[in-house]
């Protein structure tokens, strides 16, 4: 997993498709139901760790634009 897109796609496979207009929001959003999918046992750590991974980089990169502005 190495993006935005691949996060997204994991996501839609559970049905889940997540869309606020707000980037951070939508980061923040997509961070809780891929800890809920771990928690419930419907990926595996290293999904979990990869998908978190590209979350927290994203975040990341949204705030600081955020607190540019």
């Amino acid at each position: 997993m190495r993006g935005m897109t691949e996060v997204r796609q994991l996501l839609k496979q559970i049905g889940t498709i997540i869309y606020t207009g707000d980037p951070l929001g939508d980061v923040e959003l997509m961070m809780e139901e891929v800890r809920e999918l771990k928690a419930m046992g419907l990926i595996d750590p290293q999904t979990f760790q990869k998908a978190m991974a590209v979350l927290l980089q994203q975040s990341a990169r949204f705030s600081r634009r955020q607190s540019e502005k």
